[in-house]
């Protein structure tokens, strides 16, 4: 097929490239035998070599065997973005498992599902979480309970203060015993020898991660990541961001590790590009600028809702944030005020990147030193990455500019869904092409536009309405902070727009003022005819907010 992006990349990324076809664990072994004193992690003060973390990598890939782990079990991993994720996410690739990362912030309901699917029998969790793994562990094939601690990877003295801290925000002291069924995590280690296991991987057939979707149209199911498909996208990662220095990079981990965007973009980029991760288990404004301005990142993967907090913060001014060089910003579309207003602060290059959780998770991205001169765009396809628009009523490819279904190919792209052969087929597009969800459109030049998730699309008198134009509206507005569009029940439209906003700080407008504005930008069937006003939108752990969430509130008033 046509790929008119080709003609618009820069001579330093390459149309193709031979990929290596090993396991992701190699990434590491590569980085200790190359640079085993250089720090490979930096945790609230306390850092690690590659070195470290390889040999406790080992350790506790040779615990897990202990426990009976081998090839093809699904181990699952419910950290933040600490020491220990990293060290468990290798640990489990050193005995052949399957990592199943799970975020922390699940309920019971949505844990024990996600174990129940994967099927899997050891989880390695923080002493917060224990609790709430030990409510669900008789419902599910868990057998064993690896826990730790934010203190165990604390300098001195902040692991001894440590304790009272937590005692204070969560009101209760943790002391759990090292068992036969539950394990502490440092004890694992002490008492395991760094031995590589002998494990034979076969990267384009073998599973690296259960990578479970964000289940934010529905129930969330595992997208079955090879090491092949991890291997590449980190590889194209490098590959387009050519400016990167090997070794001498800095990229801070905000983003969390158990999404695919964090697992990729940072964990994995770091690692393979012996690049030194600056890990935050939890994102705070004060403490991210803090950290910027002391230990200098150059490269910053986030989310819009993280750079809108940051950029909303009045002290933003009084951080040095000149270390940062490049940014891509995925999850959620980026408003345009937002990436300018960014740029001019921190002088670096911060561009709107898209992927999806079966895509490992990029597809596509804007050029980072290449003025593309396209606002509102997610660029075009990485190095063979192939895409294009599926026409929503002839099922076949559409022509440039017009509106139609995004669907992908590439090397990237997961193996199916865990166990659910229907889903999976319902999925591609001619058993090839990953159909995205997403509605878009190419222009001639072969960038691409996210005009609207298919399910967000609002129906309204018969005109259809995508939420993004009207919010990109709704953010150039000097009062708001953060807004999110749905389509609510209407007797007479069948649907009608309403909009939810969160102020800035001291900021006021009316939802008369509101309306005014948008009247003066948008076509009156566009304007939102409700305005709520909140103080926070309900998100993802990695930002992105849940439309569904709204919806549903708004059926329940219904």
């Amino acid at each position: 097929m046509e790929k008119p992006w080709l003609f618009l990349y820069p001579k330093e990324i390459p149309h193709h490239i031979e990929y290596e076809e090993k396991p992701v664990f190699a990434f590491l072994e590569e980085a200790a035998e190359s640079v085993p004193h250089k720090n490979a992690i930096h945790f609230l003060g306390k850092e690690l070599t590659f070195k470290e973390l390889y040999e406790s990598s080992l350790k506790l890939a040779n615990y897990l065997s202990g426990l009976g782990v081998k090839k093809g079990d699904r181990v699952a991993v419910m950290l933040p973005n600490c020491p220990q994720a990293v060290i468990s996410y290798f640990g489990v690739l050193f005995t052949g498992g399957i990592v199943v990362l799970t975020n922390p912030l699940y309920t019971e309901r949505e844990l024990e599902h996600q174990l129940n699917d994967s099927g899997a029998k050891w989880i390695i969790c923080l002493d917060l979480l224990y609790e709430r793994v030990s409510n669900v562990k008789n419902a599910t094939k868990i057998e064993h309970i690896i826990v730790t601690s934010i203190r165990d990877y604390l300098p001195f003295p902040k692991n001894v203060i440590y304790p009272f801290i937590q005692k204070i925000q969560h009101g209760k002291n943790l002391k759990i015993a090292h068992g036969q069924t539950t394990h502490l995590f440092q004890k694992a280690l002490k008492e395991s020898s760094p031995e590589k296991i002998p494990i034979n991987i076969q990267p384009k057939e073998d599973l690296a991660v259960l990578q479970y979707t964000g289940g934010t149209t529905g129930q969330s199911k595992g997208a079955m990541l090879t090491h092949f498909n991890l291997v590449s996208n980190t590889t194209m990662c490098v590959h387009w961001m050519y400016k990167m220095k090997k070794g001498e990079e800095r990229i801070l981990g905000i983003i969390p590790l158990f999404h695919a965007f964090g697992m990729t973009v940072v964990m994995n980029l770091a690692i393979m590009f012996f690049s030194k991760m600056i890990l935050l288990p939890k994102f705070n404004v004060k403490e991210a600028l803090r950290t910027i301005e002391k230990e200098k990142p150059t490269i910053f993967p986030g989310a819009p809702t993280i750079f809108i907090a940051l950029l909303n913060d009045p002290d933003i001014v009084d951080y040095d944030l000149c270390s940062i060089e490049a940014c891509i910003s995925g999850s959620a579309p980026l408003p345009v005020e937002v990436q300018e207003q960014f740029e001019q602060i921190t002088g670096g290059r911060l561009v709107e990147g898209y992927g999806l959780t079966e895509a490992s998770p990029v597809t596509h991205a804007n050029f980072l030193w290449k003025d593309s001169g396209k606002k509102g765009t997610i660029g075009v396809p990485w190095p063979d990455t192939e895409a294009f628009i599926l026409s929503l009523d002839k099922n076949e490819p559409a022509p440039p500019n017009e509106i139609g279904e995004l669907v992908i190919k590439g090397p990237q792209v997961m193996k199916g869904y865990w166990k659910q052969e229907e889903e999976t087929d319902k999925s591609f597009y001619k058993g090839e092409w990953l159909k995205t969800g997403d509605l878009a459109y190419m222009d001639e030049q072969g960038y691409f536009y996210i005009v609207d998730r298919k399910k967000d699309m609002i129906i309204a008198s018969g005109f259809n309405i995508y939420p993004r134009e009207i919010e990109e509206v709704l953010y150039e507005h000097e009062a708001i902070q953060e807004a999110v569009v749905v389509g609510i029940p209407d007797e007479y439209r069948g649907e009608t727009v309403k909009a939810y906003i969160v102020l800035k700080d001291q900021a006021t407008v009316t939802a008369e003022q509101l309306e005014q504005y948008c009247r003066e930008k948008l076509a009156p069937y566009k304007v939102p005819k409700q305005f709520e006003f909140r103080n926070e939108l309900p998100k993802t752990a990695v930002g992105k907010i849940l439309r569904r969430v709204l919806i549903d509130e708004e059926k329940q008033k219904s």
